[in-house]
């Protein structure tokens, strides 16, 4: 579970999120819809400590998440942002997998796990994997940050 309580941040005196109360089930499809401008991705930085709230308080399953180490914190999440920012000098195979690999995880199982989600995403990875990030369209780059996001079978 996610839960926001009384959320404000606020950027060189303009707030931009005003006392958000938001809770957000485990497990629930949750949808974030707004106008540019509104907040949508300082909301979600938030979450992972990409950006700081000014005041109120964040849980993920009543821990509050400024009082987690950020780097474990950031472990057990996954998210694509607008802009994905792929590794150009990596192929598709080796950004999906980019991951596991600096947590160590040995080539020959990681190539299973990108493959499988390559496959379910859409991305054949006998046709896709050995590209370059160049190579793809916008939605098909997403779709890698999406790999990404849920390779490393985050909470």
């Amino acid at each position: 579970m996610i839960k926001f309580s009384d959320v404000v941040k606020t950027y060189q005196e303009k707030q931009v999120v005003n006392k958000l109360n938001l809770t957000v089930a485990s497990g629930e499809f949750f949808v974030l819809v707004g106008p540019s401008g509104s907040g949508k991705t300082t909301i979600l930085k938030m979450i992972n400590r990409l950006i700081e709230q000014s005041a109120g308080e964040i849980l993920i399953d009543d821990i509050n998440v400024n009082q987690v180490d950020t780097a474990n914190l950031r472990k057990n999440i996954g998210y694509v942002l607008q802009n994905i920012a792929l590794f150009p000098n990596l192929t598709i195979s080796q950004n999906a997998g980019i991951l596991l690999e600096s947590r160590g995880v040995k080539r020959d199982k990681r190539e299973p796990l990108v493959n499988q989600l390559l496959d379910r995403v859409g991305l054949p990875h006998e046709q896709y994997g050995s590209r370059m990030p160049s190579e793809l369209s916008g939605g098909e780059q997403q779709r890698v940050g999406i790999v990404r996001a849920l390779i490393t079978k985050p909470d």
